[in-house]
C-alpha cells in the first residue's frame, strides 16, 4: 500500500521564507552586534553627530589610541570601575534566587498537582494575584523591617523579594508540568514498595527534569535582568550589574563613563547567549512538557 509523498511548497513561497528568516536573523542580531562592534570605539566614533560612518572606520579610535579598536572601555569597566564586583554579587543573587525558587516551587508544585482538595485551586489563584500586583508594590512592604533589622544595602534583601516576585510564576509553571505527568507514575512507584517523597525523587523528578531546567532558566533571568528591586535595595558596594550599568549613565557624565556603560553591556549579554545555546534541547522539551502520555 503506497504512501502520499509529503507536498512541497512552490518555490516562490520557499524563497520567501527563507527571505523573510534571513531578515528576520539580521534585525534580531544587529542590536548586540553592533553595541559588540562600538565597544571597542571610542565615544567620539560610537556617538559621532557629524558623521555616523566614523563609528565603522574608527577615525578618532586611531587619533586618541593609535589603532582602529580599544579596549579601553573594557578595561574602564572593569578595573577603573569594579564591574566585576557586580558580577559576583549578580552571580550569587541568581544561584540563591533560582536554588530557593526551585526548591520550593518543586515541592509546593508537585503537592497541589497531586492535591484532590479544592484549596489546591484558590491557591494557584492567590499566587497569580500576587504575581500581578506591581513589583514596587512589594519592595515597600518590605523597606521597613529591612531598616529596622538594618538589613537594607545588603544582597540577602534583594534574595528574598526576588524568591517572593517569581514564586508565583514558577508555582505555576511546575504545577502545570506535573499535572501532564500521569499520576500513574506514582501509584506504580508507590505499589514497589516507595513512600509518596521517594516516588517523587526517584521516578516524577527525571521525567521533570526539562519543566525544571526550564522554570529554573526564566527564574534566572528574573534575577538576573532585575533593576527596579536591586536599585531600591542594595547600596553602592553590593550592586548588581544593571543597576551598576545604569550608574554609568547618571546625570553627571565623566569622560569614558558612557564607553564603560557599552563594555558593560557586551559583558552582561554575551554570557546570556551561551546560556540559551547550552540549554536550548532541555528548554524546548519543558516548553512542550504537554505532550508527555500515559
Amino acid at each position: 500500500m503506497s504512501t502520499a509523498s509529503p507536498r512541497k511548497l512552490p518555490m516562490s513561497l520557499r524563497l520567501f521564507l527563507i527571505g523573510f528568516l534571513v531578515l528576520w536573523v539580521i534585525m534580531a542580531a544587529f542590536p548586540f552586534m553592533w553595541t559588540l562592534w562600538g565597544s571597542f570605539k571610542v565615544e567620539g566614533d560610537f556617538f559621532s553627530k557629524a558623521n555616523w560612518a566614523f563609528a565603522l572606520s574608527g577615525e578618532l579610535t586611531r587619533v586618541e589610541t593609535g589603532g582602529s579598536f580599544t579596549g579601553d572601555g573594557y578595561a574602564g569597566a572593569w578595573g577603573q570601575e569594579e564591574f566585576g564586583r557586580a558580577v559576583l554579587n549578580t552571580s550569587i543573587v541568581c544561584v540563591c534566587v533560582v536554588t530557593i525558587s526551585l526548591t520550593l516551587s518543586t515541592l509546593a508544585g508537585y503537592a497541589l498537582s497531586r492535591s484532590t482538595f479544592n484549596y489546591a485551586f484558590w491557591i494557584l489563584i492567590a499566587a497569580l494575584m500576587f504575581r500581578a500586583m506591581p513589583q514596587i508594590t512589594l519592595v515597600s512592604g518590605y523597606l521597613l523591617p529591612f531598616y529596622e533589622w538594618n538589613l537594607w544595602g545588603k544582597l540577602g534583601t534583594t534574595i528574598i523579594v526576588l524568591v517572593a516576585i517569581n514564586q508565583p510564576f514558577s508555582l505555576w509553571m511546575m504545577t502545570s508540568f506535573f499535572r501532564n505527568i500521569p499520576k500513574d507514575l506514582d501509584e506504580s512507584a508507590m505499589v514497589d514498595g516507595c513512600n509518596r517523597f521517594q516516588a517523587f525523587r526517584h521516578v516524577i523528578l527525571p521525567v521533570m527534569w526539562p519543566g525544571v531546567i526550564t522554570t529554573g532558566l526564566f527564574s534566572f533571568l528574573l534575577a538576573y535582568n532585575d533593576f527596579p528591586v536591586a536599585a531600591m535595595l542594595l547600596d553602592q558596594e553590593n550592586q548588581t550589574m544593571i543597576p551598576k550599568i545604569a550608574s554609568f549613565l547618571g546625570t553627571t557624565q565623566t569622560k569614558g563613563n558612557v564607553m564603560f556603560a557599552v563594555a558593560a553591556v557586551v559583558s552582561a549579554t554575551a554570557p546570556l547567549f551561551v546560556l540559551i545555546l547550552f540549554f536550548q534541547r532541555q528548554i524546548v522539551s519543558g516548553l512542550t512538557a504537554g505532550a508527555v502520555k500515559g
